[in-house]
């Protein structure tokens, strides 16, 4: 699932999702409009901050193949045992 997705989903998440990120809403907003670049450490958080449904993949199109060579093998939605994926809070994770 994209970003832009994702805090569109549910009422108050961009919000909760913003300051798990220590970031603003609105800067939130940008990057999942695509006005501001999202760096790949700032992938790996939201992607662990929303349990693995905002993909790495899905948030760097165009060059996660050259950032993370080991999720090329991966199947594109990561699963429960992910060690990076945190199993507590509140986001759900994406299953095959």
């Amino acid at each position: 699932m994209d970003l832009k997705t994702y805090i569109a989903t549910e009422r108050g998440r961009a919000v909760a999702l913003a300051g798990r990120l220590g970031v603003s809403p609105s800067y939130l907003s940008q990057m999942a409009n695509g006005k501001s670049p999202i760096s790949p450490e700032r992938c790996v958080d939201i992607w662990r901050e929303t349990g693995g449904v905002v993909t790495r993949e899905a948030l760097r199109p165009d060059d996660w193949q050259r950032i993370w060579p080991e999720l090329v093998e991966q199947p594109y939605k990561r699963r429960r045992d992910d060690p990076l994926v945190e199993q507590s809070g509140p986001s759900q994770v994406a299953h095959d």
